[in-house]
């Protein structure tokens, strides 16, 4: 069958070009694709080719994709043609994917536009788990892109008090404000540090939560860290981190640093802070569903899917312009 997916031949170039899609395997799935969602972090990182990216071309971007199942493979049984799925497929009119990659069936009332940013959910929640929140702790969470709204908001269902939200780009903590973030900081007018220690006492955060994926915020939010406090790196940091103090920041300290990657979950059982992707995926949509996770606010531009260098060029040039972009199969490519 001919199709079209999202495609980087190279560094800096973004095409829609043509492919032939197999016939789904014994465990997978074909979806024709209503909407996916860009991970501006991730994709933009990756077409740019920069640090910790994997340096080979052709890239073939997404791994958010919403769309109606069409086939399915011999031994898949949870789902059936018709089904409308959520899955860590990439940017196509029609993908294949395995049902281990967080398919998961979208429930009735949640708009497929709303239901793409179901895997980046599931990324910020894995963060928000791992740093095994108590009722009552200070939350701050620096960048408030896509994964750290997320996680801003699920770090406060958790039961964070305060929730704190930080950025360079008022803009975006606009954005912070309309989710209920019990506080926000402008890094470009105010000191990370004193102003956290201002929102919780001159304690610092329990659990700070770094999502910028740059390496400059390392540095601050160790240090606005509370005494033995919990650092998680959500962000995917492109490039290394200097003048990193350890006895000072971290040692002396008592800090836990947690590296949170969503590729670290396990793949059936769950345990304590590791759920698999596919209850995790389940659970934020529930959450959209029930009107408890929002993310209509991020939701900041749409486009036909023959445009998606619209949506890079975006991302490139005017990164704080947009958050969520979409991208629509719905029209012919």
């Amino acid at each position: 069958m001919q199709t079209h997916r999202v495609v980087f031949p190279k560094p800096g170039v973004v095409e829609v070009q043509e492919f032939d899609v197999a016939s789904p395997g014994p465990d997978e799935v074909l979806i024709r694709t209503e909407v996916s969602l860009i991970s501006p972090g991730t994709e933009g990182a990756g077409l740019m080719d920069r640090p910790n990216t994997g340096g080979k071309f052709p890239k073939r971007p997404g791994y958010s994709n919403v769309g109606v199942v069409e086939e399915v493979g011999a031994n898949v049984k949870a789902f059936a043609p018709g089904d409308r799925v959520a899955s860590h497929a990439g940017h196509g009119d029609r993908v294949v994917v395995s049902v281990d990659r967080g398919v998961v069936r979208v429930p009735e009332g949640v708009k497929s536009e709303h239901a793409a940013f179901s895997s980046l959910a599931a990324i910020s929640l894995q963060a928000v788990r791992k740093a095994r929140v108590e009722l009552g702790e200070s939350v701050l969470v620096v960048g408030q892109g896509l994964v750290g709204n997320l996680a801003l908001q699920l770090a406060r269902l958790q039961g964070g008090c305060p929730v704190i939200a930080a950025d360079l780009d008022e803009r975006r903590l606009v954005f912070s404000r309309k989710v209920e973030a019990d506080g926000t900081i402008d890094m470009e007018k105010e000191d990370l540090v004193a102003a956290t220690q201002a929102f919780t006492g001159g304690e610092g955060a329990q659990v700070v939560i770094e999502a910028t994926g740059e390496p400059e915020p390392i540095v601050p939010a160790f240090q606005a860290a509370a005494w033995c406090g919990r650092v998680v790196l959500l962000g995917s940091t492109r490039g290394e981190t200097e003048r990193v103090n350890f006895y000072q920041d971290v040692h002396k300290r008592g800090l836990t640093i947690l590296g949170a990657h969503n590729a670290v979950r396990p793949k059936a059982e769950r345990s304590a802070g590791f759920w698999p992707v596919e209850e995790d995926v389940r659970l934020v949509l529930e959450l959209m569903a029930g009107g408890r996770l929002q993310v209509a606010p991020l939701l900041t531009t749409r486009l036909p899917a023959y445009d998606a260098s619209e949506g890079y060029r975006l991302i490139m040039e005017k990164k704080r312009d947009a958050l969520g972009i979409l991208l629509d199969w719905r029209e012919t490519v």
